[in-house]
């Protein structure tokens, strides 16, 4: 079944949406970060220091939706934003990979943190909210990069459920060990997720951007688009094109 083409008023105010939740997105989680590398330096925690430099690489991907969402023509900009969503996964990867590893093997133990356990706890309630909102905007607009969004989102909320249990088992029955496993599950998730923005991969009930965009007319291209491209297939379906005077 056919998904309708969305007006240009309903595109308008999943557009700004989209940016109010990137914005919102982009300051909690830049307040978080701090935090969390903070109290990750405190407590010598892998986990904590992991978690926090996600909360940057979420901030990371929050400004390229901005910047996406900012431009006249989003779509024109959906496959580099989602290659740079994906570069952010990976950085985060690699780096929380070795410093997980780097503890495991003995450099250094991670101490119980308080304020670690309550930011977690806390994120556990907040990101979900911001995962739903962003998921139902991204498919409704047939945006792959919200999608993604989302799902760096999501990503967050499972990273805060791991940083929680593996704090609380660090606290409670001083398994020091927990804290850096927990950084390398938070590693692997986020090299999945980068494997699939770099693809491009996103979700089976979205419509493309530029399907949702595209004018009456039936012209593939973008909004705005006047190339000779556009006017052949204008012409082709259906005398379109432009018409010639006293025609």
């Amino acid at each position: 079944m056919s998904t309708p083409a969305l007006t240009a008023e309903r595109r308008a105010v999943l557009n700004r949406r989209s940016l109010h939740l990137a914005y919102a997105t982009a300051g909690y989680n830049l307040l978080e970060g701090v935090v969390a590398i903070a109290a990750g330096a405190a407590a010598s925690s892998t986990a904590l220091l992991g978690f926090g430099l996600d909360s940057f690489v979420e901030v990371s991907s929050a400004s390229v939706v901005i910047w996406q969402f900012r431009s006249r023509v989003p779509e024109a900009r959906e496959h580099l934003a989602l290659r740079l969503i994906a570069v952010s996964f990976f950085a985060l990867a690699a780096w929380v990979s070795v410093d997980a590893i780097r503890s495991l093997s003995g450099a250094g133990e991670a101490g119980r943190s308080p304020v670690g356990i309550a930011l977690a706890a806390v994120s556990v309630v907040v990101m979900p909210l911001l995962v739903a909102a962003k998921r139902r905007t991204g498919r409704e607009l047939g945006s792959a990069t919200v999608v993604a969004d989302s799902t760096q989102t999501m990503l967050c909320t499972y990273l805060s459920a791991v940083l929680l249990a593996g704090l609380v088992l660090n606290a409670v029955f001083g398994w020091s060990w927990a804290d850096p496993v927990a950084a390398l599950v938070i590693a692997a998730v986020a090299t999945r997720e980068g494997v699939k923005a770099w693809t491009g991969e996103r979700c089976d009930d979205c419509v493309p951007m530029a399907a949702a965009t595209r004018p009456a007319d039936g012209c593939d291209c973008p909004p705005g688009c006047a190339d000779a491209c556009c006017r052949g297939r204008s012409i082709e379906g259906g005398g379109h094109g432009e018409k010639t005077p006293g025609t």
